[in-house]
Formats: C-alpha cells, sequence, structure tokens
C-alpha cells in the first residue's frame, strides 16, 4: 500500500517515512504543499499524511483542494495546534483524522490503517488473488492451497506489487522505486536477494511456480513464463 506524507520537518518526515517502510509500506514525501497537492492530484495513494502548518501551501488549502478536485484519498492530519476547535476545522475541510504532535509511531500506523480499512469498501479491494494463492491487504494475510505463509513487510510488500502486475514482467528498476523507494542502484543485489527468499516461502512445495525470471525482470503469473537467459 502505498502513503503520501506532507511534512516540511525533515525530522519527523525521516521518523514517518522510516516506521512506515518498516511496515512494509511505499511512501512518497513532499515537503511543501503545492508538491503534495501535485502529487495527491497525479498518483493514486491509499491514505495520506498532511501536516497543517506547511510552506507554499496550508495543510487546510491543500485538504479543501484535494475534495474540490474530487479526490477521496483518507487523510490524517498531524499538527501541534490540538484545540477543540482547530481538529474540528480540520475534519469539517475535509479530514478523516487528526493527531496532534508530539505522538506515539505505534498510533498514528494504527489510524492510518484504520483509515484505509473504512475506505476500502468504497475503492480499493481487500484481497488479491492470483492462481492458488490469496492475500489480504489489511490483516496481510498470504493463503496459497489453503496454507498461511507467513511473509516479512517488505516481502508482502514485494508479493503485492507482483501480483497486482500479474502476467507482465516488472523490471528490477520498477521493483525498487515502487517497493523500496529509491532509484536503482546497478550495483546492489537487494531484489536477487528478496526474490529469492519469496520464491522459497511462496513457490517452495509447490508444482506450479508462480514466479519466473525472464533476463534479470521479475515476472509473477499464474501461467508458466517462459525463461529467457
Amino acid at each position: 500500500m502505498r502513503i503520501l506524507l506532507v511534512e516540511d520537518d525533515n525530522k519527523i518526515a525521516s521518523f514517518i517515512v522510516k516506521g512506515f517502510k518498516a511496515e512494509g509500506f511505499a511512501i512518497d514525501r513532499a515537503a511543501d504543499g503545492e508538491m503534495g497537492l501535485h502529487l495527491a492530484l497525479t498518483e493514486p495513494y491509499d491514505a495520506a499524511i498532511i501536516d497543517l502548518m506547511l510552506p507554499k501551501l496550508d495543510g487546510l488549502s491543500l485538504i479543501d483542494q484535494m475534495r474540490r478536485e474530487k479526490i477521496e484519498t483518507p487523510v490524517i492530519i498531524l499538527s501541534a495546534r490540538g484545540s477543540v476547535d482547530d481538529r474540528v476545522k480540520g475534519l469539517h475541510t475535509g479530514g478523516d483524522d487528526y493527531l496532534t504532535k508530539p505522538f506515539a509511531f505505534s498510533e498514528l500506523l494504527a489510524r492510518v490503517q484504520a483509515l484505509i480499512r473504512r475506505s476500502s469498501n468504497v475503492s480499493e479491494p481487500t484481497k488479491l488473488t492470483v492462481a492458488d494463492i490469496t492475500i489480504n491487504l489489511i490483516t496481510r494475510e498470504v493463503v496459497r492451497a489453503g496454507k498461511t505463509i507467513g511473509l516479512q513487510p517488505l516481502e508482502f510488500s514485494l508479493l503485492e506489487y507482483l501480483m497486482r502486475n500479474a502476467g507482465r514482467v516488472v523490471s528490477k528498476t520498477m521493483i525498487m522505486e515502487h517497493v523500496w523507494d529509491y532509484y536503482f542502484d546497478p550495483q546492489t543485489n537487494v531484489v536477487e536477494s528478496r526474490i529469492y527468499k519469496l520464491r522459497e516461502k511462496i513457490d517452495k512445495g509447490f508444482s506450479n511456480k508462480l514466479i519466473h525470471t525472464v533476463r534479470g525482470a521479475v515476472s509473477y503469473t499464474h501461467l508458466r513464463a517462459h525463461e529467457t537467459f
């Protein structure tokens, strides 16, 4: 799942980005309201975390413009201002939840997950199924042929990305940008390492192998892919 973070404080932003990546989320960060609005209008997100005090375009104006453009991404507002009037104003503008700084990451994570659960019945599906494997995007449970498979957060994100692109070949660069959120370094073998571990968990013991390598790219499909080296 992909999160939009609009926060100008580098320390707070780094704290949030690190936490969500550790939980297996992809997260984009904008340091000002104008860039945040651009991302919100051009990229699909499962949830947005928006600070109120932003340069160029304040958080309330950003949320208001999102709603005027019919962007229904659930929004949690971050603010050092915690009065009842501030919270009410934020919610009336179009925010779905309000969290006062300072906060514990565990609470922010729980609130974001709750927002995604509540919105999932009208937008994104809560489950993905390819062949005999199903993943639950909310509980992050993975089941293949009736067998529950335990995955680490990054492994789950990788499997989710491959399943959303089932039948298509995705390059190492695409995987790095969508799952790890940074640009591809040709010297790293992090993708190969994670794919190997994922194969061990997903395909081991099954005659129908789901993950196939094609010229260094990875294709997730329920059909047997051609393998070219």
